[in-house]
């Protein structure tokens, strides 16, 4: 998939790179800020002032360093990160677009260091698109998630008890937009027409950040312990955005998972 697709997520949402600024060089040139050296290079490179004897076509040309090679710029990006020397990745930043259930962009606003600007239904009638979780959602074992899990006491959710819990959705969501639109045509103000919706309809935002804000976000998002509707939004950010974005940055981010 291209850069800046809408990637589909959940049964009707998704993300979409919009644009993003600085890079992997960018945040090494803000980092020596202080030596003005810059942007160097990757390495690995040959020792310094080596030469070579043999002509370039010569086969058994080789380097008088013996060989020898030192690293570039990427030991610098490890020290930054793995030191926590966080200031040189707020140079970069990424703008998405993101189409999600209410109840995920909820979760979402929590990480405060993100700018947002959401489609309002003071000034436009919500879509009449919700979200229905699949069978397998519905079924996953959420025992180990301390702060979700089923209530205590209740009984074991079967396939049947899904699908029953899927169609008993669909029919307040098909209720819920019936009295919408009822509201709507009677001349009540759109932001008050809305107020018995549910938080399983779809919203859509742009969202920004520095990069060093969404690997936070991601470091909460990404977690198991996370809900598995965001989980799915900031797994895709990662591995679809960030990783072709920032690729020596996403790299150092993954091994510290």
């Amino acid at each position: 998939m291209k850069l800046g697709e809408k990637i589909p997520l959940l049964d009707h949402g998704y993300i979409q790179y919009i644009e993003h600024y600085g890079s992997d060089e960018r945040i090494i040139e803000a980092a020596r800020m202080s030596t003005g050296k810059g942007f160097l290079g990757w390495g690995p490179t040959h020792a310094p002032n080596c030469g070579y004897v043999g002509m370039p076509d010569d086969p058994q040309r080789s380097c008088t360093c013996g060989g020898k090679t030192t690293p570039g710029d990427e030991k610098l990006l490890r020290f930054l990160y793995e030191n926590k020397h966080a200031t040189p990745f707020e140079m970069a930043g990424i703008v998405i677009e993101v189409q999600a259930p209410i109840f995920v962009f909820r979760e979402w606003h929590r990480h405060r260091t993100q700018s947002y600007n959401e489609m309002s239904a003071r000034y436009t009638p919500l879509p009449d698109v919700n979200y229905v979780p699949t069978i397998d959602r519905l079924l996953v074992n959420s025992k180990t998630d301390k702060q979700a899990g089923t209530l205590k006491g209740s009984e074991e959710l079967t396939e049947e008890g899904a699908a029953a819990f899927q169609e008993f959705v669909r029919i307040q969501y098909a209720s819920a937009e019936v009295g919408y639109q009822h509201a709507l045509k009677i001349g009540v103000p759109k932001e008050l027409a809305r107020v018995h919706l549910p938080v399983g309809r779809y919203s859509r935002m742009r969202a920004s950040a520095n990069l060093r804000n969404w690997m936070a976000f991601m470091t909460l998002r990404s977690a198991e312990a996370a809900q598995w509707e965001i989980r799915q939004y900031s797994l895709t950010l990662g591995s679809e955005i960030i990783h072709p974005l920032f690729p020596r940055t996403w790299e150092l981010f993954q091994g510290s998972l």
